[in-house]
């Protein structure tokens, strides 16, 4: 075999607020939520003002957003712990399809401070409605399934794998832990499992030899025409892959793919997020899941608020809604 070098990156992945720190991001959420358009996080005045005063969130957190935003290092990954979540001001967890938070909360606020720090928070119209704030929360109806209202085992995906604008970063707040406090977090990089892999399968696996169907969450049902899973740089690629969702078109590709996932699944990471942390994965460097769990359904089961972030707006611009954050799932008519 083969083996390739990793691109040689200093690991910033892990920032812990003091308590002064945390005090400093609730005052700024506090002023969000005083602001004339605070009614709701997805209106545009509000969203303005939001990325105004993410400018002013603790110095050490604004370099450590800007440094994972540069080089998100070999794990592609960066935790925010000390966040101001109080547990007992939280209302009761969710448990229904599609739940989305569209006030103006601390949490709500504190995400969004932080996700359009990093770029631009937006959403898509199919998926939760168009909100930019998702509850990740386990639902009843939907136990068994490969989704975020699931509690099975979640496997291994980049987020709206089957998607030309997918996020690429991704934003996972948590406001409540499960009853037990293993519902671990799943995070597997690209950038540690290439070297595992041989020059045949990478260079299957930059071939279009794939599709990918959109997700339970994601109200449409159409596979992508046939993608790669690996695109970019040799030496540093993106990967594109839902490990539920993602099939080869053929038998050889099909066993690339294993292997990629055996070797995905060889450094995979796994981290119980407690209310306070905020992990933000690089959706083009990462594939993420979840353990299974026991919810419930009791009020206070594991509730984490999402949110996507786009480095870069302006590909996706022919597929946004008017002049905001919420993409459509095709391109969008020109205004006469």
């Amino acid at each position: 075999m083969v083996r390739h070098r990793t691109p040689e990156v200093i690991d910033r992945s892990r920032v812990t607020l003091t308590d002064q720190e945390r005090a400093e991001v609730r005052a700024v959420a506090a002023e969000l939520r005083r602001h004339p358009a605070a009614g709701q996080v997805d209106d545009p005045r509000w969203l303005a003002q939001a990325r105004l005063h993410s400018c002013r969130l603790p110095v050490r957190l604004l370099e450590a957003l800007r440094d994972f935003r540069s080089e998100p290092g070999p794990g592609g990954t960066l935790l925010v712990g000390n966040l101001p979540i109080d547990a007992e001001t939280l209302p009761d967890t969710p448990s229904v399809p599609d739940s989305v938070e569209r006030g103006v909360t601390v949490p709500a606020s504190t995400a969004m401070l932080l996700g359009q720090q990093l770029g631009d928070v937006f959403a898509f119209r199919d998926e939760k409605r168009g909100a930019l704030v998702h509850n990740v929360v386990p639902v009843p109806a939907l136990a068994a399934s490969q989704s975020n209202g699931g509690s099975v085992r979640l496997d291994l995906h980049n987020e709206n794998a089957f998607h030309p604008h997918r996020p690429d970063l991704i934003g996972l707040l948590c406001l409540r832990s499960d009853h037990e406090g293993t519902a671990g977090t799943l995070f597997s990089s690209i950038r540690r499992a290439r070297v595992l892999l041989d020059d045949t399968d990478l260079a299957i696996l930059r071939q279009p030899r794939f599709v990918t169907e959109a997700p339970p969450s994601f109200h449409a049902g159409d596979a992508t025409t046939t993608h790669r899973v690996l695109n970019g740089s040799f030496d540093d690629p993106d990967i594109q892959v839902d490990f539920n969702a993602t099939r080869a078109v053929d038998d050889e590709a099909g066993a690339a793919l294993r292997r990629l996932g055996d070797a995905l699944a060889e450094v995979a990471s796994e981290l119980v997020l407690r209310p306070g942390d905020m992990a933000f994965l690089d959706n083009r460097l990462v594939v993420h899941g979840r353990t299974r769990f026991t919810p419930r359904y009791d009020g206070n089961d594991r509730w984490l608020h999402r949110v996507y972030v786009q480095l870069n707006g302006r590909p996706s611009l022919s597929h946004r809604i008017g002049p905001g954050p919420v993409l459509a799932q095709g391109p969008c008519r020109p205004r006469p």
